[in-house]
């Protein structure tokens, strides 16, 4: 090519450069528009939500990529914030259904596919319960939760109609079916990946989603970033209005604020409390905070080993802790205390106050009768993926125990690792939140007290007395029935106190103005199809 070809080229190309800028820059804004960056301090550690030691971050990104056949309805809470709706089912991969007392009929949306273009059929739901119900462990419980318990209730009817059979009559069922675990898989893409000896495909299901949801995975280096893409083909929902989300681990949480503050980042939902308090305050960011319904932050003590198999050791235990300054240094504003309340229940309704307050001769006392007059040795545990709030509380709950005479060392487990260790039932001492996904009482102390034994019976409890009361609540037709049971099997968890209450959280969520649709949900993670920048 001659230098006057060169010359030429290069000109019409810095004028095709200049009339096209307005385009460009108007393309990067929508880009922008339809981006989302989120931070935030602990890592999913599974894409698979029925994986085991799959984390709460875990939830996020199945809530996301996954389909489910139902979804819950929407409300606006008394600030105003859109609040999932428990009382409210609504369609999702399921386009209608036909309950009866017996079995809950759905017709599944006939254009629905899964991201590689597999269509979805009644075969990948049966399969995706199936599972759910055989692998144990975590998703087992949670189906079990709403009598959802064996294969053979899956019926497929034909190519996209599916059946639920019931086995007992139990107000958990239908809403059972639209909480995270009952997602629906590819089954054809998993069982290409199924082993003999990983029949359900566990091992590549954890980084590899076989989904159909409103995003795909576009790119996940695992504890540092997982990046979202649109699923234009999705049709269980109205399109999602982000294209694209970026979700970015920053471990510290003053990074995060700045990062916000700076308008870097666009949300965040796990800075400490203090900074929440300063944010909202300072009017800059929207901050949301919403008590994170049937849950509470707690002391748990592992009652099968000593010292915290004997009851006296654990109502010291729960005069010792020091609940306001928690309340006052930990918390600022960002919780409703669950300490000091009347001896007994007076309503059938969970979370509520225990009884206990601070008092430290009571708990010396209660240790020295225990056989334990010079205190002990033990570990007090927390998840590190949450540091910003659990572990302010270790230090102050350890340093409240040495006036005891208890000697605490606090261990620090990873977020990624720290399901896997409650799963093994063997720490002495921790503090942990959990939050039940169906706002009923029996349904979490089915998960937290109950014999069963499921991972969220962190103490590993069990007492035949509290099973038949949280039994009766589960399944009893009678309003009063139920309400002398939840009371009854409340006042036996003051009784025994396997784990203390400390606090119900808020769910606190900081983002920029220009980000709306933020929606309430009991998983306490974020939907990304309802979100949106302006």
């Amino acid at each position: 090519m001659s230098r006057r070809h060169v010359l030429k080229a290069g000109t019409a190309a810095a004028a095709g450069a200049a009339l096209s800028a307005p385009a460009i820059r108007g393309a990067a804004a929508q880009a922008r528009r339809e981006t989302l960056l989120l931070v935030s301090e602990n890592p999913p550690n599974s894409t698979d939500i029925h994986g085991v030691g799959a984390n709460r971050p875990a939830y996020e990104a199945s809530w996301n990529l996954y389909d489910r056949l139902m979804t819950f309805g929407v409300k606006k809470d008394a600030n105003g914030v859109d609040h999932y709706d428990y009382t409210r089912l609504e369609p999702e991969l399921a386009e209608e259904w036909i309950l009866t007392p017996t079995s809950v009929t759905f017709k599944l949306r006939r254009d629905a596919t899964f991201h590689d273009g597999t269509p979805v059929t009644a075969e990948d739901v049966k399969w995706s319960f199936d599972r759910a119900v055989s692998v144990g462990g975590f998703p087992t419980f949670q189906m079990r939760a709403g009598s959802l318990e064996k294969p053979e209730q899956f019926v497929v009817v034909d190519r996209h109609t599916f059946r639920v059979d019931f086995i007992r009559t139990d107000k958990l069922t239908m809403p059972d079916l639209a909480v995270p675990v009952p997602a629906i898989y590819n089954s054809g893409l998993a069982k290409k990946h199924a082993t003999a000896a990983d029949p359900w495909a566990m091992e590549w299901l954890r980084a590899n989603p076989a989904a159909g949801g409103a995003f795909r995975l576009e790119r996940w280096v695992p504890g540092q970033e997982m990046v979202f893409a649109r699923f234009d083909d999705w049709k269980s929902g109205r399109r999602p209005a982000l294209a694209r989300v970026i979700w970015r681990i920053v471990p510290q949480a003053g990074n995060r604020r700045a990062l916000l503050e700076r308008g870097d980042a666009d949300i965040s939902f796990d800075l400490p409390p203090k900074d929440f308090q300063e944010l909202a305050a300072a009017r800059r960011l929207k901050i949301v905070g919403t008590p994170v319904e049937n849950a509470m932050q707690y002391i748990g003590m592992n009652v099968t080993r000593p010292p915290f198999n004997d009851v006296r050791v654990r109502r010291a235990i729960a005069h010792a802790i020091p609940y306001q300054r928690i309340m006052e240094q930990v918390t600022f504003g960002t919780a409703v205390p669950l300490f000091g309340g009347p001896a007994e229940p007076t309503e059938p309704v969970w979370p509520q106050p225990s009884p206990f307050v601070t008092d430290l001769d009571r708990a010396r006392a209660l240790l020295a009768e225990a056989g334990y007059p010079n205190g002990f040795e033990t570990t007090l545990s927390f998840d590190l993926g949450l540091a910003s709030l659990n572990e302010p509380i270790a230090v102050l709950v350890a340093e409240s125990l040495a006036r005891l005479g208890i000697r605490v060392t606090i261990n620090k487990i990873p977020g990624a690792n720290w399901r896997n260790e409650l799963l093994k039932k063997e720490l002495p001492l921790i503090t942990n939140t959990f939050g039940g996904w169906l706002n009923f009482p029996d349904y979490f102390f089915f998960w937290a007290y109950h014999g069963q034994n499921a991972v969220f019976n962190t103490m590993s409890y069990q007492n035949p007395e509290m099973d038949a009361l949280i039994d009766r609540s589960r399944f009893t037709q009678d309003e009063a029935e139920y309400r002398a049971a939840v009371k009854g099997f409340i006042a036996k968890a003051w009784e025994d106190v396997p784990r203390v209450p400390l606090f119900q959280p808020k769910l606190m969520v900081a983002m920029r103005e220009n980000v709306e649709g933020y929606r309430y949900w009991f998983h306490r993670q974020l939907d990304y199809r309802v979100l949106a920048k302006v």
